[in-house]
């Protein structure tokens, strides 16, 4: 069987079914929404009121792929190449993790409190990936001064693209969070903020096969005998290179609450706030460093 006609109706209708029995109908159109915008710069609203616009023989098959391609798991932000978050334009590759909506909370979480302050303020984004964190606090907050670092280098020339893309200044470097002797020569800061790896592998089973197959795992998971290797790291970094009530933000494994705040204190933090996200899900920890 094959689509009617090059209609972008009939277009929708067609792809629609297979995605639909995979993805549910919802995420099915959105899909198709999205697929039409990138490839043919056409909205929904633009469907809806001329469902007679015909599809040329190249955008067609470029539709049919795009499909063919999400049918078999691939994230769409791999097809089409980019994503939103924060109100912003990201591009996205095998090699970073896909910014999640989540993680636009802990980013709100932050500017709500420091868009007012009246003075600078240094930011370390560790674990920077996409640069998404970093590049939206250095467009939020107007006085920052955002440094970002990253054990990929592949990861890091994505980061450094989405920077110009959305004209934000970030000082990206390549530290090993776990390497004292690389971390020593990182100044002081007054925010530290990190959504490391925190998925036991354990949990793999519990993930979605789009993750799984095309999204960097050294980004995602941690040994089930160690889940906190990196907020350990990131305490310790952060009793070392905060300022006087510098900060910290984390983002969290929902199972890990209570460990993650008690990590904090024994690295003399207080003021240690647990957070949860638009789910309900414990996500967030934040604290300040008392010295």
């Amino acid at each position: 069987m094959k689509v009617s006609s090059n209609k972008i109706s009939d277009v929708f209708k067609y792809y629609l079914k297979p995605l639909e029995e995979l993805f549910g109908l919802n995420e099915a159109k959105s899909f198709m929404y999205n697929l039409f915008e990138h490839f043919l710069d056409v909205n929904r609203l633009d469907v809806a009121k001329d469902p007679d616009i015909c599809l040329s023989e190249s955008e067609l098959l470029k539709i049919h792929f795009a499909v063919k391609e999400l049918l078999k798991n691939k994230p769409i932000q791999h097809i089409i190449g980019s994503t939103s978050f924060c109100d912003l334009e990201f591009k996205v590759t095998p090699e970073v993790l896909i910014p999640r909506p989540e993680t636009e909370e802990l980013v709100e979480l932050i500017v709500n409190e420091f868009e007012n302050l009246n003075q600078s303020v240094s930011i370390l984004d560790i674990g920077t990936g996409s640069g998404c964190i970093a590049i939206s606090l250095a467009k939020k907050i107007s006085r920052s001064l955002v440094y970002a670092i990253d054990i990929s280098e592949a990861a890091l020339k994505v980061a450094v693209e989405n920077a110009k893309i959305n004209t934000a200044k970030v000082n990206f470097s390549s530290v090993d969070i776990l390497d004292n002797m690389e971390t020593s020569a990182l100044p002081k800061f007054n925010v530290i903020v990190s959504n490391p790896p925190y998925i036991r592998n354990s949990e793999k089973s519990l993930m979605q096969k789009n993750v799984l197959d095309y999204e960097p795992e050294s980004a995602l998971f941690v040994l089930d005998e160690d889940p906190l290797v990196f907020y350990q790291a990131i305490a310790a970094l952060g009793q070392a290179h905060l300022n006087d009530n510098g900060r910290i933000y984390f983002e969290i494994n929902e199972a890990f609450g209570n460990e993650t705040s008690e990590l904090l204190k024994r690295h003399k933090f207080s003021n240690i706030k647990i957070h949860k996200d638009f789910r309900g899900k414990d996500r967030f920890v934040s604290a300040i460093l008392t010295k």
